[in-house]
């Protein structure tokens, strides 16, 4: 059995984490940031002192690869991302990416060969929240997005992914293609409070909820706050906030995991006194049954097309992103839960609410993930945690299905 050590994976686990620190005890590392350019960079110094072959994508993807007996064997693939929320937890992510990069040590230190080489990655802007495509690196490595449509896409300021890979000294040249894989295997922090509240330690993730993401524009008329009388109004803002009541209220007549939040919200023209003349708002939709997301986007829609007709507006509704719910590879939970066992800690199979890069890889390779408990399910947030020896405990078990997925 592999056991990583603590003391290293602990120092490296600080060391990382402040890089983009918050006053709060946080990260602001967004994607392609001078603090992902850091991150980034110490991880390849990471790797580079494990004498790994390291690569660089043409989406800023980076790998390094350890080598197997068997070069021509299929690798298996291990790690997660570096970015994080604007004002996000040390966990979310990071976690990931350093467990993998402790197993990799381990075997390091016990001068363990493996018949398969293993490859560890960062994906690039996971998160989504600077350029606005969840686990963005992954979907174009695997097809699903266009790699010149990421590379144009553009933040809020207007500032194209693609120049900022090349500011930042991560635009690769190597193809953004991963081959085939013998399995992969993603470390998370639950983002739920599923494994605190049973009181597991690890848990093997068999799928992924289905998500679905709105962007939804309201457009009434201007006009004066004072002399303008309510029933001659078209208050833009009004009708958002009469929708974002009904679809906060969808998800229980929907079915018991079914959710739904708006997490950005913009007024025009954002004055005190003047009737919002426009209201943006996002909508994100999710549930474990496909058939239920489609159900709350329709419902969603009618819910604002009501509003818009009480409050004398109208609306567009954009359908930005829709992933189907995902289920993992059965053989690969079953090396999980087999892992979990040699290490002896507490276990349950359980289902993703968020969505993870690993989602994107099981389109092309067997694929599974392992949570760790995220206490009061808190992610997202500066507030983000979870107990140390949770993160060790899943480390070791991570560590050691690594090894026998190299071994198979």
């Amino acid at each position: 059995m592999l056991s990583i050590d603590e003391e290293r994976f602990r120092e490296s686990f600080e060391t990382y984490s402040e890089i983009g620190a918050t006053d709060a005890g946080g990260l602001d590392r967004l994607a392609l940031t001078d603090e992902d350019r850091r991150a980034r960079n110490r991880f390849v110094d990471d790797l580079n002192a494990l004498g790994l072959e390291v690569r660089i994508d043409e989406i800023g993807n980076v790998f390094g690869r350890r080598e197997g007996t068997d070069p021509d064997a299929d690798p298996v693939l291990i790690g997660s991302h570096l970015d994080s929320q604007p004002s996000g937890g040390r966990f979310d992510g990071q976690l990931g990416v350093l467990s993998a990069l402790e197993a990799l040590r381990t075997l390091a230190d016990q001068g363990i060969e493996t018949e398969r080489p293993i490859e560890i990655v960062n994906w690039t802007n996971e998160e989504g929240s600077r350029f606005q495509h969840a686990m963005l690196g992954s979907a174009v490595v695997t097809g699903e997005t266009d790699l010149e449509t990421a590379l144009d896409m553009t933040d809020d300021d207007g500032v194209r992914l693609g120049d900022e890979l090349e500011r930042i000294g991560y635009d690769g040249d190597h193809p953004v293609d991963l081959g085939d894989v013998h399995g992969h295997v993603e470390l998370h922090i639950e983002q739920g409070p599923t494994l605190a509240a049973h009181g597991n330690a690890v848990g093997v993730v068999e799928g992924v909820y289905g998500i679905s993401w709105l962007d939804v524009t309201i457009r009434g008329e201007s006009d004066h706050a004072g002399p303008t009388p309510m029933h001659a109004r078209r208050d833009a803002m009004a009708a958002a906030a009469d929708a974002v009541s009904a679809i906060n209220g969808l998800p229980t007549r929907l079915s018991a995991d079914a959710v739904a939040t708006v997490g950005e919200f913009d007024l025009e023209p954002d004055s005190i006194n003047v009737i919002p003349n426009q209201a943006e708002f996002s909508v994100d939709l999710r549930s474990a049954d496909d058939d239920v997301v489609d159900r709350a986007v329709d419902r969603t829609k009618r819910e604002i097309e009501a509003a818009c007709d009480r409050h004398g507006t109208s609306a567009d509704v954009e359908d930005v992103w829709r992933i189907p719910r995902t289920e993992f590879d059965a053989s690969v939970c079953d090396v999980l839960a087999s892992a979990a066992e040699t290490v002896g800690v507490d276990y349950e199979r359980l289902v993703s609410g968020a969505g993870h890069d690993a989602k994107y890889v099981s389109d092309i390779a067997p694929t599974a993930m392992l949570f760790v408990p995220s206490v009061e399910g808190r992610t997202h947030t500066e507030s983000e945690y979870t107990a140390w020896e949770d993160c060790v405990a899943g480390a070791n078990v991570y560590a050691n299905a690594a090894l026998a997925l190299a071994r198979d």
